[in-house]
């Protein structure tokens, strides 16, 4: 997944970075390169906003020109789509955790985001959910 991004100068100096489709993540870098790893963070940082809030993550729009693209770990993506899939079809936790045969616990740690999971559980969560996680290098 990958988010459009502005980088627009700051009067100041070095370079503000806003996402229109996840307002919540705003940052600044003193260099160009700073402000990207800087965007990186943030963007990752603002998914905890939605995961505890349990709202649907926005999917990405588009670059419109000026903008720049900037990615989500693969791991982060992965768990997005699953939350995203889970607010769709109205699934709780303990109900995917029913559906897949595991603990309420092992769900929880699957839709956290600061708890490093394998990819094949998210698949295997999304299968629950009818669903399939596919990769592809582009």
């Amino acid at each position: 997944m990958r988010y459009p991004a502005l980088f627009a100068p700051a009067d100041e100096g070095g370079f503000v970075v806003t996402f229109r489709d996840i307002p919540e993540a705003i940052t600044q870098g003193e260099s160009e390169s700073e402000a990207m790893e800087m965007a990186e963070d943030v963007l990752i940082s603002s998914m905890d906003f939605y995961f505890d809030d349990r709202r649907q993550v926005p999917t990405p729009s588009k670059a419109r020109p000026g903008e720049r693209m900037v990615e989500l770990p693969a791991s982060v993506a992965a768990k997005v789509l699953l939350l995203n899939e889970m607010l769709a079809q109205r699934v709780t936790p303990a109900e995917l955790a029913r559906r897949m045969g595991a603990k309420p616990q092992e769900v929880n740690r699957i839709t956290t985001l600061d708890h490093a999971t394998k990819i094949d559980t998210i698949n295997r969560a999304l299968h629950a959910l009818g669903k399939r996680l596919e990769v592809a290098a582009v």
